[in-house]
């Protein structure tokens, strides 16, 4: 049977997690105008040329969303791969033949590559093994240009920048932004719902099929300072009724689930030489915490029992200020505290991961006694909202200048000086009044963070912006924004 590639768009293809010897691939429609397969397939095509083949049956699609009859995924799972080993994937479904005009075949929905986990981090004179991180991203203006940047960095970019895996922290979808935020009727709800993950998805495919994908919700997965609803934003007012707040709950909450498949507390680690913590810090906040207490602990013990340096993947920052207008993680100070003092516990560094606040950012600090460094890298946004929610933006911020707050150091603790540098902070772009861009806003970018084994010990860590809106060179990749790569080595 013939195989052909289409302009098929509208279908999903995202690799959600891989590990050193598995995969899983995400395929389906968030479209509702796309018909269900009775008959589709997912190649797994190796570098020595074997093919692998994982098939679906109409009866093992799935809905991403309860109470709706649209959209639909499968997830196929490979195992027994090769470490450190690149593979392509192909999501096909099969076209039964029409009267003597089209023979049956395979049409080629969507495609994507990734890598395996390596068993140990590179060396000095081996490619770096590299994250790519982003956060914030808003569909209106973005015309698919953070996907074609960031797949034309992992193509044609250097390959000590090219990203294996990659982590985006919060707010890939603004489910809160319109005033159709406003209807009370539930299936118009479940739908807008589906609809702005639909384009969102669609934007952003060229990031979600290029490596391995691991995804965080912050608020605008649900709603503006999730799950608080004491906001006067006019569009949020809908909220105050119990109906269409659990009704828009458990819409979010599946796509959560089932779409970005984000569970509370994951853990991995890349050999023994770098442990990584990814957090869901929003799902299940309460009055009481960011977190259940259950998995609270698992951070706790993850943070303790290090024995390398860690790599905390969260959808908000650490060094922050009391915020009195919106919740931060500071907000929640018994737990913030706690969170803290373990991150400390083992006196190895730690790389906190993160973004919401609509900024670049690096900054460092002593962390408790022990002689561990915070070092927190914030991307923030991947593409800029628009118009009137446009104002919604923030220049890299100095502050605060100490760490931990007062109302939250250990007694123990002496507060540590935080470093700034403007070498290494996003660039801004100048608003005007009557545009998309009303206000001064940061460059849209994503970051990349790579790790090299130094020969005499410690792991080196290099980081760098990329500016999604801006091409340089030959090879039309992505412009740096550092002037030069922030360096580290973390012990």
């Amino acid at each position: 049977m013939n195989e052909h590639t289409t302009d098929t768009s509208k279908w999903a293809l995202a690799i959600h997690r891989v590990t050193e010897t598995s995969v899983e691939v995400w395929v389906g429609a968030l479209f509702p105008t796309l018909v269900m397969p009775l008959n589709a397939r997912v190649r797994l095509k190796a570098p020595d040329g074997s093919v692998r083949t994982s098939k679906i049956a109409k009866s093992d699609w799935k809905r991403p969303f309860s109470s709706t009859k649209q959209r639909f995924f499968a997830l196929v799972k490979f195992r027994r791969l090769k470490p450190n080993t690149h593979y392509r994937v192909e999501f096909h479904r099969h076209v039964e033949p029409l009267n003597n005009i089209r023979p049956a075949e395979w049409q080629n929905l969507r495609s994507g590559q990734f890598d395996t986990l390596p068993v140990r981090i590179p060396t000095e004179n081996q490619t770096p093994f590299t994250i790519g991180i982003g956060s914030c991203f808003y569909d209106h203006r973005d015309g698919g240009q953070a996907a074609s940047a960031y797949q034309a960095l992992y193509e044609r970019g250097p390959d000590n920048y090219r990203p294996d895996i990659t982590f985006l922290t919060g707010d890939q979808v603004y489910l809160d932004i319109g005033f159709d935020s406003l209807s009370t009727d539930a299936n118009e709800i479940r739908q807008r719902v589906g609809d702005d993950y639909a384009r969102h998805w669609q934007a952003l495919g060229g990031i979600l099929n290029r490596g391995g994908t691991w995804m965080l919700p912050d608020d605008h997965e649900y709603w503006n300072d999730y799950p608080f609803f004491d906001s006067l934003i006019p569009q949020l007012l809908a909220l105050k009724l119990k109906n269409v707040r659990n009704t828009w709950k458990r819409a979010a909450a599946d796509a959560v689930k089932n779409v970005q498949r984000c569970p509370s507390v994951e853990t991995f680690s890349i050999g023994k030489d770098l442990a990584i913590c990814l957090a869901d810090l929003r799902s299940s906040r309460s009055a009481r915490g960011f977190l259940p207490e259950a998995e609270f602990q698992k951070i706790v013990r993850w943070a303790c029992s290090l024995q390398s340096p860690g790599i905390l993947i969260a959808p908000q920052p650490l060094i922050v200020e009391k915020n009195k207008t919106e919740r931060n993680l500071l907000s929640f100070q018994n737990q913030y505290k706690r969170l803290i003092e373990a991150l400390a516990h083992s006196g190895h560094d730690i790389v906190l991961l993160t973004g919401d606040v609509h900024f670049g950012r690096i900054a460092t600090c002593r962390l408790g006694n022990n002689g561990a460094r915070l070092i927190e890298v914030i991307s923030s946004p991947l593409s800029n909202l628009t118009y009137l929610n446009g104002i919604a933006t923030a220049k890299p911020k100095h502050k605060p200048t100490r760490f931990p707050d007062a109302s939250t150091r250990p007694d123990d603790w002496r507060a540590a000086p935080v470093t700034y540098s403007n070498k290494f902070e996003v660039t801004t772009k100048k608003g005007w009044l009557f545009s998309a861009y009303p206000k001064t806003r940061t460059r849209e970018h994503f970051m990349t963070v790579g790790f090299q084994r130094r020969t005499g010990g410690g792991i080196r860590l290099t980081a760098q912006a990329w500016r999604v809106r801006e091409r340089a060179g030959p090879r039309n990749i992505p412009k740096k924004d550092f002037a030069r790569a922030f360096q580290t080595t973390l012990k």
